[in-house]
Formats: C-alpha cells, structure tokens, sequence
C-alpha cells in the first residue's frame, strides 16, 4: 500500500451520497450520518441502496482512523439538483471537514461559476475537495475545476494503486473502479465505476494528507504524484 503507515488519523472525511448502513461489517471507522437541508425529504442518513456504504468502506478501508460523517445526497434513484449538491458541499465547509469524497458530479455548466466559488471557499477553509472528473465521456462540476483533486477509473490498476496523467496543463488522478470484494461476489458482479475510483483516491488523499503539515492543493497533489514513485509493497 502508497504511504506505507498512514491511516488517516486525525482527518475528518465527508462523503456525499447515499448515506451509510452503520452496521455493514465494512464500515469500520468512526462514522455519523448526517442530513442536511431543512426542505429535504430524507429525514434518516440510513442508505437505501448500499451505494453510499461501499464509497464509504473503501475510503475506511485506506484510512480507517480518520472520523466519517455520511452526508447523505441521494436516495434511491442516486440523483439529486446541483442546489442539493452545492448545500451538501456548504455544509463541508461549514463544519470543518478536511476532505469530501464526491464520487459524482453535475453536467450543467450553468452552476460553473458558483461550484468555482465553493471550490475557492473550500480552500480557503484548508478543504480538500476529491471529485470525478466525467461520468461516461461528459465533464462534471466540481470535478473538472482547478483546485479540486480530479478522479477518472483505471480498470487496470489494483485498488492498493493510483497513478497520475495531466489534461490541459493539470494533473489528474486515476484509480482503481472497484470497492472493497464481496465474499462470493464476483467483482463483475458488484458495484464499481467512477464512484469507486474517487473512492479509492480519498483513501490515498487521507494518507497524504496524515503527513502533511500544509495541506494545501498544490502539496497534496505534489505529495500523492511524488509517492507513485515509490516502490510497490
């Protein structure tokens, strides 16, 4: 595993999604569901589709000391308005995370410019956003955004790697689509995509980040790109 010794202690970690099945034997971390905005219908952080329990198990899975708080965005059908979205995300802000895992992203550009404030809001808060950078051939906000950690899947790549590849001038991270294997599940057969792939990058941000006094965006990306160097073990 890259950062060999880190589990991202002393880092609290924000996923929005789903929510999060609190007594799923993967969920093995400090974890807090937690719901946000006054007009939502959710008013339970439990996850009704599992999809917010695998994201959150794979980032405890890398980082198992960190302290979770589920944020639950969707329900069953895994959508929700970028106004829920950028809610969610102020909420981060709000209470002081050190980094969200947002294994999603919205396609309407129209919410560009304030997506880019948030982002500018979250770093000036010592935030670190890590978010996909499109879902299927389409850009998302926040991922393609400059100071936010951007994911894409590489289904070549096992889960304990990541590498890191630039578009325009900026870096990017790939990693594994896959959560953490279901006994006898095939992995074909399980949950995976870009989700996992973001995922599976907060794990490796948590450990960066654990040995970092500045965790700024440009350390953090020259700290994770510096470890792809390092020996596999």
């Amino acid at each position: 595993m890259l950062f060999p010794g880190a589990t991202g202690r002393g880092l609290k970690i924000a996923v929005i999604d789903s929510g999060v099945n609190l007594r799923h034997p993967h969920i093995c971390a400090s974890t807090r569901g937690v719901v946000v905005g006054t007009d939502s219908q959710h008013n339970s952080s439990d996850d009704p589709v599992g999809h917010g329990t695998a994201v959150t198990a794979a980032i405890q899975e890398k980082a198992p000391d960190a302290e979770y708080f589920a944020v639950k965005l969707f329900d069953k059908s895994l959508r929700a308005t970028s106004d829920r979205l950028i809610e969610a995300i102020e909420w981060t802000i709000a209470n002081r995370m050190d980094i969200v895992n947002l294994s999603l992203g919205t396609p309407n550009f129209d919410y560009r410019d304030q997506f880019q404030q948030l982002v500018e809001r979250a770093a000036s808060a010592c935030l670190l956003l890590v978010s996909a950078r499109c879902a299927g051939q389409h850009p998302v906000l926040p991922g393609v955004l400059e100071g936010v950690i951007a994911v894409d899947v590489d289904w070549d790549l096992s889960r304990d790697r990541y590498r890191v590849s630039e578009a325009n001038g900026r870096p990017y991270f790939l990693a594994s689509g896959y959560p953490r294997p279901l006994p006898g599940i095939p992995p074909a057969r399980n949950l995976n995509g870009i989700s996992f792939a973001v995922a599976n990058m907060t794990g490796f941000v948590a450990r960066a980040c654990e040995r970092l006094g500045n965790r700024s965006f440009s350390e953090i990306c020259g700290a994770l790109a510096a470890e792809t160097l390092a020996p596999a073990t």
